[in-house]
């Protein structure tokens, strides 16, 4: 069976747009017509980075969001370049590990939270009162409508684990906070996240050449069941963490 969406005319803000998996939501929104606002610290035309900003429906802002101003610029460029903001996806994220919590330097502990967990955060924050409609955008014209966010944990949220804490942590964080805003802002706006294992990626590929690369997720497949919290579909569906790790 076949699926399609329709997002014309909507506005959907990806953080960390230049990875492998924001890159692939990117393609995924614009595809299914929406206005991509991609958002990275990373630029396009850096050498790791694998969005393409050139395409249709996909403008790039840069920006670190792991700074309260910078996102709060970023957010409001997007909204006065679009009219308004209609779904928030959390892209933006970053595995360290290899030590115990005995051993973990407070450096790579205050890294972790800032970029998987503050970002999630400063995004959410600043884009929740245009996700309610509280503007021009469409759904101050719809009072039925509500925005969305999606977020990105992670199946390593769910347990403790050796040699990576702080990511498990910070993951978890993305969750439970992913929890309290659907609480919130229940009946203006759904907040959901996603919890992926290992993504198939090349970064991963070389850090784990000799695992089971077929049991992995891409991160077109990923892309799509965020498609799927934002739609309609989905629309009595908030608070939740939902897997997408297939086998691996």
């Amino acid at each position: 069976m076949s699926v399609s969406f329709d997002f014309g005319d909507e506005v959907a803000l990806v953080t960390g747009a230049t990875g492998a998996l924001g890159s692939a939501v990117c393609e995924a929104f614009a595809d299914a017509g929406a206005t991509v606002a991609a958002a990275d610290v990373v630029a396009p035309d850096e050498e790791d980075a694998r969005l393409d900003a050139d395409r249709d429906r996909i403008d790039f802002y840069e920006g670190d969001f792991t700074d309260e101003s910078e996102v709060e610029r970023v957010v409001s460029a997007v909204v006065d370049d679009h009219g308004g903001l209609d779904y928030l996806v959390n892209v933006a994220g970053t595995w360290r590990g290899g030590t115990p919590v005995a051993e973990t330097d407070a450096d790579a502990f205050d890294f972790l939270f800032d970029v998987n967990l503050k970002t999630m955060f400063l995004a959410s924050k600043h884009a929740i009162p245009h996700l309610r409609g509280e503007g021009d955008g469409a759904n101050a014209d719809e009072s039925d409508r509500q925005g969305a966010i999606v977020s990105v944990s992670a199946r390593a949220s769910l347990e403790g684990g050796e040699g990576d804490g702080p990511y498990r942590a910070s993951k978890a964080g993305v969750r439970l906070l992913t929890e309290t805003i659907a609480e919130e802002e229940s009946g203006e706006v759904r907040a959901n996240a996603v919890m992926p294992s290992v993504i198939d990626t090349p970064a991963n590929r070389e850090a784990m050449p000799d695992a089971d690369h077929e049991s992995w997720v891409e991160p077109a497949e990923i892309a799509q069941t965020m498609l799927v919290l934002c739609s309609d579909a989905t629309g009595v569906t908030s608070g939740a963490a939902v897997p997408v790790y297939g086998e691996a």
